[in-house]
C-alpha cells in the first residue's frame, strides 16, 4: 500500500510539470489531377482544450498560421487553407470573437505543383491551444510527393513539434498516420464554417454598401439629378413603357459601372491576396490619408472632380441614343458626382478590401443598386416626385456629415497600422479623444453652433437635425468614460484594445486600489509598466540583477499577450488590494510573454535542444520555460531568490485569490528567512 501510494505521489508530481501536447497530428496527400495534391491535416484536440481557427479577429487568441515552406518555384496554392467548422464566442477579456476548434480540426490545401522534380512539399504550422492554460506549439509536416503520374506515396507525418526529445516529439504524432496517395478527391466533412461566415461577412459588406449609396444619394452632387434624369427620360421617350425601359437601362448600367469598379480592384490585387492586403501597415497608412482628404472635401476645403476634357467625351458618346448613349449617360453621371461618391466608394473598397474575396464587387452592387433603385422608381412612377423635398442647404449638412464620418473612420485604418508595428502612438485613450473630439464638433455643427465654407444661413434647425444632433450628443458622452477605462463594448473591436493603453485597466481604477502606481519617469532601467501599473521587466536577466540590487524575490511569469486566462489572473487576482500592494512594493516581476512575435537579432538565434528554430522573442521564452520547467503552457508562476533560484512550488492558473494570496506570501517569507 505504501507502494501504491508512492507510486501515485510521483505520478502527481511528474503531471505537474511536463511538457504538454494537446494536439496530435495525422496528415495525407490526395491526388486531385496529375499536377495538383490536397494536403490534408487532421488535428485531434484533447477535451477541454481549444485550438484557435485561422480567421480569429485580431486582439484576441492567436490564430492558426500555415506557411508552406518550399513554395516559391515548385508549386502554387491554390485558394486559401480550407478548415473544418468553428465554434464562435464572445470573449470578454479580449473583447472580441472568437473561433475555436473543440475535439477536432481539419485543414486542407491544394497545391499545383510547377517544379515536375519536386519530391516533398514543407508546411510550418503555428498554433495556440487554450484550457486553464495557453500553449504556444509548432509543428513541421513534410509530405513526400510522387514523380508525376504516379499514384502511390508515402508521407512523413511531423518532423518537428516544439517538444524535448525524439521520443517526446513522436509521441504527439499518430504512428499509423502515413498514408498512400489516392486518386479520388475526399469530399469535405460538411460546409465549411469559414464559407458560412464570410457569406455573412459578404451580406454585412452588402447592408453597409447599400446604405452608403444611399447617403449619397442624398448629396448635392446625386439628389438633383434624380428629377432631371427622370424628366429626360419621360419627356425624350414616346411612350411611357420606353421612357421606364430606358430607366431600367440607366439604372443597370450604373450597376455595371460601380461593379465593373469593384471586380477592376479585385483583378488586380486578386481575390486571395486583398485580404492579407487589409492588414499591411502601407495599405492602412495609403487609406488613412486618403480618408483625411476626402474628409477635408466633404467639409468644404476643396472639391475633388475629374478633368473636363474626360467629362466633354462622355457626354459626346451620351448623345449617339439607344442602349450605348443610355450607358454613357450613366457614366456621365458617376462622372460629375464624383465629388460626392468618389470619397464613399474610397471607403468602402477600403473596408470591403479588409473582408478580401470578392468584398469589393458585393461592395460595389450594394452601393450602385442604393444609386440606381431610385432612377428606375421614379421613372416608373413620376407621380412620386411630388413628394420629394426640394434641393437646399439640407444637401450640404448631409454632404459635411459624411465628412465627418470619414474623418472618424481614416483613423481606424491609422489604428490598425499603429497596432501591427506596435508603435503605441495611438493608444487607447488617443483614440477615444480623437474620436470625442470629432463627434463633438460634429454635435455642434448640427445645433449650428460652427459653420463651414458651404453652409447657407440658418436661423433655425429642423426637427430631423435637432434629433441626429442629440444621438450625435449621446454617442459622443457614451465615449468619454472610456478615457478612464470604461469597455465601451459596442464598439469593442473598432477601438484599440483595452490592453493597448496608457492605463489598460482604467486610471481611477488604479488610483483606488493603490497610490503607488508606476510612471515611467520613476521606472528603473530597462523596466516597463506591466499590468495595473506594476513595474515589470520583459527581460529575464535584466529583472535578475535589479532584484539583486534591491534585494528583493522575483515572481517570474510566464505570459503570453494573447492568453485569456493570463488576462483573467491580472484582472481578478492581482487587483486584489493586498495581492496589487505585495506586487508593487515587495517583489520584483518577470513577465516572460511566450507569444511575442518580434524577431530576436540574428546573433541571438539558435537551434534549441527540441531542435525548434528560436527566432522570435516568444520561442525564446517558450524554450527556456520548457528547458526549465518542463512544461509549455502559461500562465505559469515561480517565485524565485535574487540568485535565480526556485524557492516555491510552481503554480499555474489560480482564480481562488486567497490561494494565490497565500502562495505568493509563502515564497516572500522563505526569501526572509
Amino acid at each position: 500500500m505504501k507502494k501504491l501510494t508512492y507510486i501515485l505521489l510521483l505520478f502527481t508530481f511528474f503531471a505537474q510539470g511536463q511538457v504538454i501536447n494537446p494536439v496530435k497530428w495525422k496528415t495525407k496527400v490526395v491526388q486531385k489531377s496529375e499536377t495538383e495534391f490536397e494536403l490534408v491535416m487532421d488535428a485531434t484536440i484533447e477535451n477541454e482544450w481549444h485550438m484557435y481557427s485561422q480567421f480569429t479577429p485580431e486582439n484576441g487568441p492567436l490564430p492558426t498560421v500555415f506557411d508552406y515552406k518550399n513554395a516559391k518555384g515548385n508549386f502554387d496554392l491554390v485558394g486559401k487553407t480550407k478548415e473544418s467548422p468553428y465554434k464562435k464566442v464572445y470573449n470578454d477579456i479580449f473583447e472580441v470573437d472568437e473561433y475555436y476548434f473543440a475535439k477536432t480540426a481539419q485543414f486542407k490545401q491544394v497545391i499545383k505543383v510547377t517544379n515536375t522534380k519536386l519530391k516533398e512539399v514543407k508546411v510550418y504550422v503555428e498554433y495556440q491551444v487554450c484550457k486553464e492554460q495557453c500553449i504556444q506549439q509548432d509543428a513541421t509536416f513534410t509530405f513526400k510527393l510522387p514523380e508525376i503520374k504516379t499514384t502511390d506515396v508515402e508521407v512523413l507525418p511531423v518532423s518537428d513539434v516544439n517538444a524535448i526529445d525524439s521520443t517526446s516529439q513522436n509521441e504527439n504524432i499518430d504512428k499509423e498516420a502515413t498514408t498512400e496517395v489516392k486518386k479520388e478527391p475526399v469530399a469535405d466533412q460538411s460546409e465549411n464554417a469559414t464559407q458560412e461566415e464570410e457569406k455573412k461577412s459578404l451580406w454585412g459588406i452588402f447592408i453597409l454598401a447599400f446604405l452608403g449609396g444611399f447617403a449619397a444619394l442624398l448629396t448635392p452632387c446625386v439628389f438633383p439629378m434624380i428629377p432631371m434624369t427622370v424628366s429626360f427620360f419621360t419627356k425624350q421617350s414616346k411612350t411611357k413603357a420606353a421612357g421606364i425601359r430606358n430607366a431600367f437601362i440607366y439604372g443597370i448600367s450604373i450597376i455595371i459601372i460601380y461593379v465593373g469598379l469593384g471586380m477592376l480592384i479585385t483583378a488586380l490585387f486578386g481575390i486571395d491576396s486583398l485580404n492579407a492586403l487589409s492588414t499591411n501597415v502601407w495599405f492602412n497608412l495609403i487609406f488613412f490619408v486618403i480618408l483625411i482628404v476626402f474628409a477635408a472635401s466633404f467639409l468644404g476645403a476643396f472639391e475633388i472632380v475629374l478633368p473636363n476634357s474626360f467629362l466633354n467625351k462622355i457626354d459626346r458618346q451620351a448623345d449617339r441614343g439607344g442602349i450605348i448613349g443610355i450607358f454613357f449617360m450613366a457614366l456621365a453621371l458617376a462622372v460629375v458626382s464624383f465629388s460626392c461618391t468618389g470619397p464613399i466608394v474610397g471607403s468602402l473598397l477600403g473596408e470591403s478590401a479588409r473582408q478580401g474575396g470578392i468584398g469589393p464587387i458585393v461592395g460595389m452592387l450594394g452601393f450602385s443598386s442604393a444609386i440606381a433603385l431610385p432612377f428606375m422608381l421614379f421613372a416608373m412612377f413620376p407621380g412620386w416626385m411630388n413628394s420629394l423635398p426640394k434641393s437646399g442647404g439640407w444637401l450640404n449638412t448631409v454632404k459635411v456629415s459624411l465628412g465627418f464620418l470619414e474623418l472618424a473612420f481614416a483613423f481606424k485604418f491609422l489604428s490598425n497600422a499603429d497596432l501591427v508595428l506596435q508603435t503605441h502612438l495611438l493608444e487607447r485613450e488617443v483614440f477615444l479623444a480623437i474620436w470625442i473630439a470629432v463627434f463633438g464638433a460634429w454635435a455642434l455643427y448640427l445645433f449650428g453652433k460652427l459653420i463651414l465654407p458651404h453652409d447657407s444661413p440658418m436661423t433655425h434647425i429642423s426637427v430631423g437635425r435637432l434629433f441626429v444632433a442629440l444621438f450625435v450628443t449621446t454617442f459622443t458622452i457614451y465615449l468619454i468614460p472610456g478615457l478612464w477605462g470604461a469597455p465601451l463594448k459596442i464598439l469593442s473591436g473598432f477601438t484599440p484594445p483595452m490592453t493597448y493603453s496608457e492605463s489598460p485597466y482604467g486610471v481611477g481604477y488604479q488610483n483606488t486600489v493603490s497610490s503607488g502606481v508606476s510612471s515611467e519617469s520613476a521606472l528603473p532601467e530597462n523596466a516597463h509598466i506591466g499590468p495595473l501599473g506594476i513595474t515589470a521587466f520583459h527581460d529575464y536577466e535584466e529583472g535578475l540583477a535589479y532584484a539583486k540590487k534591491v534585494n528583493k524575490p522575483v515572481l517570474l511569469d510566464f505570459t503570453g499577450h494573447a492568453c485569456a486566462n493570463c488576462r483573467k489572473m491580472e484582472e481578478n487576482v492581482w487587483s486584489d488590494a493586498e495581492i496589487l500592494k505585495i506586487l508593487k512594493n515587495e517583489i520584483v516581476l518577470i513577465s516572460l510573454y511566450g507569444d511575442d512575435q518580434r524577431e530576436l537579432p540574428k546573433e541571438e538565434q539558435y537551434v534549441s535542444k527540441s531542435r525548434s528554430e528560436v527566432t522570435t522573442i516568444g520561442k525564446k521564452w517558450r524554450e527556456y520555460q520548457i528547458e526549465r520547467y518542463n512544461i509549455n503552457a502559461q500562465p505559469y508562476y515561480v517565485v524565485l531568490d535574487a540568485e535565480g533560484k526556485d524557492i516555491s512550488k510552481p503554480v499555474g492558473y489560480t482564480p481562488d485569490v486567497e490561494e494565490y494570496k497565500t502562495w505568493l506570501k509563502e515564497g516572500i517569507s522563505k526569501f526572509k528567512k
